[in-house]
């Protein structure tokens, strides 16, 4: 894709999503730590639901490492794969008082030792948390510049380097924000809205659709 088609893209999602931001609903680094090890797999919406009544409880490291995973898992047992959840944010909890002194990490290597904490989780606390320049690739981020034409791959962590290449550092975080809004309201997994899509025609599944290029 060449340069001019992609910052067409980047201003068309910047003009449209010009207030976009993450939806996980939190008051310092560490809640957001736990609300985005909560949200692998679960909505937003219900993490949200979650730890409105959670985090009134339960909201510094010191709150969740004397928790047993029983205790925890009953506050979080409406989302997915709770259990494991559980077990990692006490885990992270313990390690961030003994290693950290109670704060989150701002950098991703120290970020990503921590129990459940995998690349895109630790680029979601930098972005959000900390307002360092990442590319978090969530699924609606790797659908779409899939979709777009932007890259070509199936593996995450190529999607985020091929990513990071085209797109101009500092509009990396407003950039995964919009395309996320995007993809929750437009170009969903199972029925695209192509006809409402802003992007349509500088989308090249779009023209495969329509038949206007191959896959060749």
């Amino acid at each position: 894709m060449k340069q001019e088609q992609i910052k067409t893209i980047i201003e068309k999602l910047g003009k449209e999503y010009p207030e976009a931001r993450t939806e996980l609903i939190y008051s310092s680094p560490f809640e957001l730590l736990v609300a985005t090890i909560l949200s692998a797999q679960t909505t937003d919406k219900q993490v949200n639901r979650v730890t409105a009544g959670l985090f009134k409880k339960y909201n510094k490291p010191e709150d969740f490492a004397v928790l047993s995973e029983k205790e925890l898992e009953k506050e979080i047992s409406s989302i997915g794969l709770y259990r494991n959840k559980s077990r990692f944010i006490i885990q992270a909890s313990k390690l961030l008082i003994e290693k950290y002194q109670g704060f989150v990490p701002d950098n991703r290597e120290e970020l990503m030792k921590l129990p459940g904490v995998g690349r895109k989780t630790a680029n979601v606390v930098l972005a959000c948390a900390f307002k360092q320049n990442a590319m978090p690739v969530d699924t609606h981020v790797f659908r779409l510049a899939n979709r777009l034409g932007l890259v070509r791959s199936d593996k995450v962590e190529e999607v985020e380097e091929q990513l990071m290449k085209l797109i101009p550092e500092d509009r990396w975080i407003n950039f995964h924000h919009s395309l996320i809004a995007h993809g929750r309201k437009v170009c969903k997994a199972r029925a695209p809205l192509c006809q409402n899509c802003i992007l349509a025609d500088d989308c090249i599944y779009y023209k495969k659709k329509r038949g206007e290029i191959n896959d060749s």
